[in-house]
């Protein structure tokens, strides 16, 4: 019964429920990305590459029943064929760099926020006695703890 109710203090914690948000965020950005490499960004490479399509680039390891050449990965996957599908992996490359500077552009963007936020501090309201080191208001001209004449500051 105890261990169920640290798991429930855990459960209901802001940051598991904040941490269970970021997955589901995460996997929609993920669909979006895949999206973007495989419709947007690979065409254009593949065109400029003289029309090849990374996500159909294979090398046969081991002919299937049915010997090559195979005109595609399923066409070889259904003669049984052992492949190494290395154009996908280049997809998948692309792919995790345009994640990786999507998610460093808005992790700047974020620094630079809180940057700014940092920049607009309140002026201060004390200043330090240079006698006795007690905090004053900063108006002062005496000390009110050593009664020590204090440099205006404006």
């Amino acid at each position: 019964m105890q261990m169920l109710k640290e798991f429930k203090e855990f459960a209901i914690k802001g940051n598991v429920i904040d941490m269970a948000v970021g997955i589901v965020i995460g996997a929609a950005f993920g669909t979006i990305v895949k999206s973007l490499v495989s419709d947007v960004i690979m065409p254009p490479i593949g065109l400029l590459l003289g029309n090849v399509d990374f996500s159909n680039l294979f090398f046969v390891l081991k002919d299937g029943t049915n010997p090559g050449p195979y005109l595609s990965i399923a066409s070889a996957a259904d003669a049984g064929a052992v492949t190494l599908n290395y154009g996908q992996f280049i997809n998948t490359v692309v792919s995790f760099l345009i994640v990786s500077f999507a998610i460093f552009m808005v992790i700047k963007m974020v620094n630079r926020l809180k940057r700014e936020e940092e920049a607009v501090e309140e002026t201060p309201t004390t200043k330090e006695c240079p006698f006795c080191l007690s905090n004053v208001p900063i108006k002062a001209t005496r000390c009110g703890h050593c009664t020590s004449e204090l440099p205006v500051t404006e």
